[in-house]
């Protein structure tokens, strides 16, 4: 499946050295390159800012999602294409998810955990079918990875369902990973319907 809108989820912060806001920038271009509509945060700072920075510098196209309360901090980003204002972070999420038909993040912290672990949960429970991915930069998310292995271990994560994180630590083997991804079919038990 062609992916046409990716949400990146990624730091305000631009962590130590320059590796990872490289890595960000490489990430634009490389939407631009392959057509990708870029979804993320809203921010004008951070790994944030240099995604959404490198998307526009190459003639992409950028949509943020932000709460009110941090755009009117001055956090929100004035130079993109569309600035969505909501009220809450989980309408954030929920409207992110909403425009994107994958998702992807890059190095961040607690923030960018709780929206990629939140995604791949909804995923698990057939709320989406969306690709989710991790772009391990510098082995940033090899810790993680070994840590969600020893959940298939220690038999509290099924494997069919670790599999549907997708790895790779460079942006265009991972959307080449991405757009061939099948999401799984839903346990019987999940089949209920949803009002």
């Amino acid at each position: 499946m062609k992916l046409k809108q990716i949400v990146v989820f990624c730091a305000s912060s631009a962590g130590f050295g320059n590796s990872f806001v490289n890595s960000a920038k490489a990430v634009g271009k490389a939407f631009v390159e392959r057509n990708i509509q870029l979804v993320y945060g809203g921010g004008r700072v951070g790994l944030m800012g240099a995604v959404a920075d490198s998307v526009m510098e190459h003639g992409g196209v950028v949509v943020g999602v932000i709460p009110q309360f941090l755009n009117s901090k001055e956090i929100g980003h004035s130079g993109i294409t569309q600035l969505i204002e909501v009220d809450t972070m989980h309408e954030r999420k929920a409207k992110m998810n909403a425009l994107c038909d994958g998702i992807i993040a890059l190095p961040g912290g607690f923030g960018t955990m709780e929206e990629l672990f939140e995604m791949i949960t909804w995923a698990q429970l057939g709320l989406h079918k969306k690709p989710v991915g991790i772009l391990n930069v510098d082995g940033f998310y090899d810790h993680l990875i070994q840590f969600i292995q020893q959940m298939v271990e220690t038999g509290l994560l099924k494997e069919e369902n670790q599999k549907m994180l997708q790895y790779a630590d460079n942006i265009d083997e991972l959307i080449d990973l991405m757009e061939q991804y099948e999401a799984p079919p839903v346990p019987k038990w999940l089949n209920i319907e949803r009002s």
